[in-house]
């Protein structure tokens, strides 16, 4: 395909769905993704669309929302592997809240196989997959229908939702950085995901890697906030990714990261954050690494020296011992 098939090609997927994710564009144009990025930044040159991390969007998509049918085509092998991971950490008999979103509509298809679990949530979507889960109940809010997302809005979802107290709050959002933490383009959708925050003991985020650095609108969970962030392995030419990755973990959220290769963990911990533990989801446990990443190595005082006065000594001895043999030798 040529240059100007590509680009072509990349422009009308990106006006057909308002935004798509480098990977995306590279699988449906038989390209690398390096060769993509090239593309899109020529037409971003053009005026025709917005860069932003880990793909493009419209002209102007710092504001623009795109709705459900979009979203749900959107970095799907991603939202499987974040949802399959995110399962592991509900156990059974737990109360949790869940938000709206099509991440999150993945996660409830998978919780809907945990025992005597309860889901507050203000999605039809999450209410829909768990429909026909006879062990789990399923709470709605109230609240007016927003129909881009399939999601409860306004006073009286934010209402239905004061007094509650729950485990854990899964929530997927348009954007995080490590700065302002999730973030999304609709002030209603981000006034009722702060009211799912306040009814939870911890918050865990739903985002894969082409939502790193991005940052939209509202605030909805500051970084502080946040107990941990379940998301997709990043390309590892994606610096910005990691570098995102590494300032959220610096400031103590956790990092879960679906799809690692080897499997197992990187600190040891299960699914729940304690030695050892295991919870719901087996594919989860056999694909997490947990972070917080390492952050900068601290040279412990005198370590260096310590090692090189060994070597040193070494050395010392090494030529004692020689010089003693001569001699004898001599002798």
């Amino acid at each position: 395909m040529f240059a100007a098939e590509r680009r072509q090609l990349i422009l009308e997927m990106v006006r057909a769905n308002g935004a798509v994710s480098l990977r995306e564009l590279a699988r449906v144009v038989q390209t690398s993704e390096v060769t993509v990025r090239r593309d899109v930044r020529a037409l971003e040159a053009e005026g025709l669309l917005d860069r932003r991390h880990g793909g493009a969007v419209l002209p102007g998509g710092f504001t623009r929302e795109s709705g459900f049918p979009q979203k749900s085509h959107l970095a799907t092998a991603e939202k499987t592997a974040i949802a399959d991971l995110a399962a592991g950490l509900v156990e059974e008999g737990e109360a949790i809240v869940v938000g709206a979103g099509t991440t999150t509509q993945e996660l409830a298809r998978r919780l809907a196989r945990v025992p005597g679990l309860t889901v507050v949530t203000n999605s039809l979507l999450v209410a829909q997959a768990l429909a026909h889960a006879n062990r789990v109940e399923v709470v709605m809010t109230g609240g007016t229908l927003r129909g881009s997302n399939y999601a409860l809005v306004g006073s009286g979802a934010e209402q239905s939702l004061q007094g509650l107290r729950v485990s854990k709050a899964f929530l997927s959002g348009s954007g995080l950085t490590a700065e302002r933490g999730l973030s999304t383009s609709n002030m209603l959708s981000a006034s009722v995901d702060r009211a799912l925050v306040q009814a939870a003991a911890e918050v865990v985020v739903l985002a894969d890697h082409s939502k790193l650095g991005t940052d939209t609108m509202f605030q909805t969970v500051p970084t502080d906030v946040i107990t941990r962030l379940v998301t997709d392995e990043s390309p590892t030419h994606d610096e910005r990714a990691a570098t995102e990755l590494q300032a959220l973990a610096d400031q103590g959220v956790q990092i879960a990261v679906a799809g690692a290769s080897g499997g197992g963990t990187a600190n040891g911990t299960g699914a729940s954050g304690a030695p050892g533990a295991s919870g719901g989801d087996s594919v989860g446990r056999q694909q997490r690494r947990d972070v917080p990443l390492p952050g900068p190595r601290r040279q412990v005082p005198g370590a260096g020296a310590g090692l090189r006065s060994a070597t040193a000594l070494g050395e010392q001895g090494g030529g004692a011992e020689r010089a003693r043999v001569a001699d004898m030798r001599r002798r």
